[in-house]
């Protein structure tokens, strides 16, 4: 692991892909043993200016799992210096001497590659803005698809909601993208579909992929159905959608009963009305343990940087 910073899903290659999955895989029966107290004086610190339960939670469960310890603010705009003016260079700066990582959540697209230009210590992306990346959502994302396939290779993916704004969907398909045979299906609104800077990325690596805006003529194509939310403000903003919603999003029984048996439900979390409950139970839907994937993966991703 070459890395000193993660900020964007465009920094991993495939072997350094792989040798995360690996280092995972090998994390995951050390938790199963309890954990590791290896790494007993690091210290993470969590930076988030954005409210956040499962990232920062998972990254603070990795760092304790392997031994370290954390410090940590939570709604940094309003908790931290910078209510005083202070920037995010200097706010980082600073935290470079009390901890051996920091892990970013900022509200602002490019925030955490403008934190890793000042720092000596390792930042890692937990989602920067609207529209912007959350690039260890898509490494778990990843993980999730690899643990269930064994491959990501020839894997069909479609990807359903708010895609123009949704940070671990272009996450997720720059990491795609790098594997061979995929396929893409973006199905969302014409208002809310992929930007062109991921499909202007994916046409020069020769990836496959389609806009749709119909749900239910992909469904029987898939591998996995990724689910995202669309916001309220979203469908406030867009009367259409709201129509387009009601009939064509919804993840039901009916419509698991168009989707493969080998397929997977991934959905980022927090769901609003996207996903109906009764599917919770179906051995197809992997919401729940995809957030269990993103402890292994981020504790794989915390060693790789102080041990790379």
């Amino acid at each position: 692991m070459k890395l000193q910073h993660v900020y964007e899903a465009q920094q991993f290659t495939l072997p350094l892909l792989l040798e995360l999955f690996e280092r995972a895989d090998a994390l995951e029966r050390i938790v199963k043993r309890g954990g590791t107290r290896d790494y007993r004086h690091k210290i993470m610190a969590t930076l988030f200016y954005e409210p956040s339960t499962r990232t920062r939670f998972s990254f603070e469960s990795a760092m304790l799992r392997l031994g370290g310890s954390v410090i940590s603010t939570e709604r940094a705009q309003d908790f931290s210096s910078v209510t005083m003016g202070e920037t995010l260079e200097d706010t980082i700066r600073v935290v470079n001497n009390y901890a051996d990582v920091i892990v970013l959540r900022s509200n602002e697209v490019g925030g955490a590659k403008r934190a890793s230009l000042v720092s000596s210590i390792p930042v890692i992306n937990a989602g920067d803005g609207k529209g912007g990346q959350h690039p260890t959502q898509a490494l778990l994302d990843l993980y999730t698809i690899y643990k269930s396939a064994q491959t990501i290779e020839g894997v069909k993916v479609a990807m359903v909601g708010n895609l123009a704004d949704g940070r671990t969907v272009r996450s997720l398909a720059y990491l795609l993208g790098k594997f061979d045979r995929v396929k893409l299906y973006f199905v969302a609104p014409p208002a809310l579909q992929m930007k062109p800077d991921i499909l202007e990325y994916l046409s020069r690596h020769n990836c496959w992929f389609t806009l749709e805006s119909d749900m239910k003529k992909v469904l029987p194509e898939v591998d996995v159905l990724y689910v995202t939310r669309i916001e309220q403000e979203v469908l406030d903003k867009h009367e259409k959608i709201n129509r387009e919603i009601a009939s064509s999003y919804f993840v039901n029984e009916s419509v698991m009963q168009s989707l493969p048996s080998h397929s997977l439900i991934m959905h980022p979390l927090p769901r609003l009305s996207e996903i109906d409950p009764k599917v919770d139970g179906d051995q197809r839907a992997a919401y729940f343990h995809q957030t269990y994937n993103g402890v292994l993966i981020r504790m794989a991703l915390l060693t790789s940087l102080w041990e790379g």
